[in-house]
């Protein structure tokens, strides 16, 4: 699995955990986790990468994207 993907999927294991809270609160959810607990190297790279292709990501790991490229502006 490319750097990446494994990103992605780690985004997209976090979305599922925080799925059932509805669409909003799970976004809010995912942007809160990967802010406290992944690398600043980790976000950026998973921002870089899904600035490219977010195809693959749960929905709540989308509707979280400006949420942390918000974070990274002010970082």
């Amino acid at each position: 699995m490319k750097p990446d993907e494994k990103l992605a999927y780690m985004a997209n294991q976090v979305a599922k955990f925080f799925a059932a809270q509805g669409e909003e609160r799970a976004a809010r959810g995912v942007a809160d986790h990967l802010q406290k607990f992944w690398d600043p190297v980790m976000r950026r790279d998973f921002l870089a990468a899904a600035a490219k292709d977010s195809s693959g990501l749960h929905p709540a790991v989308k509707a979280a994207l400006p949420i942390l490229q918000a974070h990274q502006a002010t970082s």
